[in-house]
């Protein structure tokens, strides 16, 4: 690519570069020029004619080879939009999906159901997205954001900070819900549920294992987590799964054997897919 190109040539160039690679070449082009420009998407649609400077263009030549290379476009502008609101992201952490949105509608609608003050455990919290957006949308709740990885609750305190909830969102190092001292009125968690040997090349390459890693039929933490989250959860308590696709069966099983008298219940995400499995206990 030569310099001073116009923005319209710029991504037809972009775009084929990026064709073998993305499902989505001229979004992902589009989105890395407007990173480079600090633009709005309109504005770079709508100034085909303008001409890039050297800099402009030397600045956005290598974001394009990181894409080229399946490295997803958050890491490469370092944030991601999550229930309308950007959170930071690296490479320790999962890039935040839209599917587990679903989860945490779930958890507002609880919350407003019962209107009391809840103490809520975000298991496996990687970049904080579920717990931060609790805290943000929810006036009287705390939050305990638990991950086994230290580099992830680094990326978990930048969002904390970042959205003004530090007095919510208590981040805390450990293995699922072993470090819980008490019983909390909710337990929420996306997992790792994946097989390694059968996820995109893209987020094999790039994304962090440890938050995918499922075991071998990709039910291994779900066993751990649920056999452990009895004594953790709180009469009347609820406890939201994200899960795959494919893994709402075996998931509800689990649950089921572990909470033998609790309402259990599977929803579908907006592509009709299962999504979350829903665990309500009540004692009484």
């Amino acid at each position: 690519m030569n310099d001073n190109k116009t923005i319209a040539s710029t991504l037809v160039w972009a775009t084929n570069y990026l064709c073998a690679v993305s499902e989505t070449p001229r979004l992902d082009a589009e989105l890395l020029l407007m990173y480079v420009l600090g633009w709005s998407r309109v504005k770079v649609i709508a100034e085909q004619k303008a001409t890039l400077s050297t800099a402009q263009v030397a600045a956005l030549r290598p974001l394009i080879e990181r894409r080229a290379q399946r490295e997803s476009i958050a890491y490469i502008v370092g944030y991601k939009e999550f229930y309308g609101m950007d959170f930071m992201v690296n490479s320790s952490v999962l890039v935040p999906r839209p599917e587990t949105e679903l989860l945490v509608d779930l958890a507002i609608q609880h919350a407003h159901r019962v209107q009391q003050p809840l103490h809520i455990a975000d298991i496996g919290t990687g970049s904080g997205c579920i717990a931060v957006t609790l805290a943000a949308q929810l006036s009287e709740v705390d939050v305990y954001a638990v991950d086994i990885s230290s580099d992830a609750l680094k990326v978990a305190a930048k969002n904390v900070a970042r959205h003004k909830v530090i007095a919510k969102v208590h981040l805390i190092e450990g293995d699922l819900v072993a470090p819980l001292k008490t019983p909390v009125d909710m337990i929420v968690s996306n997992p790792p549920y994946t097989i390694l040997s059968e996820i995109d090349a893209g987020v094999l390459e790039h994304e962090p294992h440890l938050a995918l890693d499922g075991g071998v039929d990709g039910f291994a933490v779900y066993r751990q987590l649920l056999a452990d989250a009895p004594s953790k959860l709180g009469p009347d308590g609820m406890v939201l799964l994200e899960i795959g696709a494919t893994q709402g069966a075996e998931v509800m099983a689990l649950a089921h054997a572990h909470f033998p008298s609790a309402q259990i219940t599977l929803h579908q995400d907006l592509a009709g897919h299962d999504r979350v499995v829903r665990i309500q206990r009540n004692t009484r």
